[in-house]
């Protein structure tokens, strides 16, 4: 038992950032959703998407108004440990139909 608790502790370790990647990708898209229903009334995109997160996803956050409509929002997924930055990043693109003319 001694022997295999490393292992599954190691496991669990990687399930839980996964689970993590999983719910900045989740986040992400509702960022994108949101930043996209402020493109179709003209409002502040970047203000919208980062009011969609939580705090401790803003710090690698990046919001683009794509040229043929819709809003790109693209996070940092967070690890485990967070005195490393992650390296990794998710994003999603949303739009309500709204092109450019």
């Amino acid at each position: 038992m001694v022997a295999v608790l490393p292992l599954i502790l190691l496991v669990g370790a990687v399930c839980w950032q996964c689970a993590l990647a999983g719910h900045a990708a989740w986040l992400s898209a509702h960022a994108a959703r949101a930043g996209a229903r402020a493109d179709a009334v003209g409002a502040d995109v970047g203000a919208a998407a980062r009011s969609a997160l939580p705090a401790a996803l803003e710090r690698g956050l990046r919001v683009e108004r794509l040229r043929e409509g819709g809003v790109r929002v693209e996070v940092q997924v967070p690890l485990l440990l967070d005195r490393w930055r992650s390296p990794l990043s998710v994003g999603a693109t949303s739009s309500l139909g709204r092109a450019e003319r």
